[in-house]
């Protein structure tokens, strides 16, 4: 019995020393992660301030020639490192193939600002000779211009998770019912008129220049109103048609937007919407409104 005892004993104490091995193995691993997730955040801190100091040369670089077509040149790389900065922000730290990948592309992206150097110091100095050798580095800047340019559709599978961040955006979707004096009401039978109003968010990721939004608006039973059957457009492998068409020239700053819907037909009393798309078939917006 005694020896049963020891034995048991002796278990027990072997189990209680694997136990507090394994635990302490558990919390070496936890330690050691926590120390990675750390080492990753303030590599991805020191990579986006690297990203900013670089556009920032590019506008101090700006300041010391008066050549328009490097200019122009100057603004579009300026904007490659503001987009490569926004991916970059939107990178979790954990993330470390990413940011080696922007690490990479700030590398490429160094090596043409050296060009851009020699060019301007060489318009700086300009002679019948040195005008030779801009030309030559021009030819190497296009070059590289190239090499990026076959970089970017390598990246094309990963553009496509950031287009998300490139739509617009509707916020502060107003809907004002109005009569024919032009004051707001709230019985259907006294509507004349829809003032809707929003704004377009700031977003500098999105395609700027003339963008076309369609307005629907739906009434209780879910039919739309609309002045002709044939306005339509696309959504989701669909035709749909829509009330309101409306030509904005988006510059990617926050815009306001107002459109205005005549009414024509017989409103009763319910919930009405209002949903907001653009020309790439998206929805950007929606708000509900009543009329009694």
């Amino acid at each position: 019995m005694k020896e049963n005892k020891k034995t048991l004993f002796i278990i027990i104490g072997i189990l209680t020393a694997v136990i507090l091995v394994v635990a302490y193995l558990l919390f070496a691993e936890k330690r050691n992660n926590k120390e990675l997730v750390e080492i990753f955040n303030i590599e991805k801190e020191e990579l986006e301030n690297e990203y900013t100091r670089f556009a920032t040369h590019y506008d101090e670089l700006q300041l010391t020639f008066t050549n328009d077509s490097l200019a122009v040149q100057l603004d579009r790389e300026k904007i490659k490192v503001q987009r490569l900065l926004e991916e970059l922000r939107t990178v979790k730290s954990s993330n470390a193939a990413e940011i080696r990948r922007l690490k990479k592309e700030l590398n490429t992206m160094r090596n043409v600002m050296r060009s851009y150097v020699v060019q301007i110091d060489s318009l700086n100095q300009v002679t019948e000779k040195q005008q030779k050798v801009i030309t030559e580095v021009t030819r190497k800047y296009n070059a590289a211009s190239r090499q990026i340019s076959s970089l970017s559709e390598e990246k094309d599978k990963l553009n496509k998770q950031v287009t998300l961040a490139a739509q617009l955006d509707a916020t502060n979707i107003r809907v004002e019912p109005k009569n024919k004096r032009d004051k707001t009401v709230k019985k259907a039978k006294d509507v004349t008129k829809f003032t809707i109003s929003l704004t377009l968010v700031k977003n500098i990721t999105a395609q700027t220049g003339e963008r076309t939004l369609y307005v629907r608006i739906t009434k209780p039973d879910n039919d739309v109103l609309t002045k002709d059957p044939s306005h339509t457009f696309q959504y989701e492998n669909r035709t749909l048609n829509y009330s309101i068409k409306k030509y904005v020239e988006y510059n990617g700053e926050e815009q306001q937007v107002t459109v205005y819907w005549h009414v024509e037909e017989f409103l009763y009393a319910g919930g009405y919407r209002v949903d907001i798309f653009t020309e790439d078939g998206n929805l950007i917006g929606s708000q509900t409104f009543e009329l009694q």
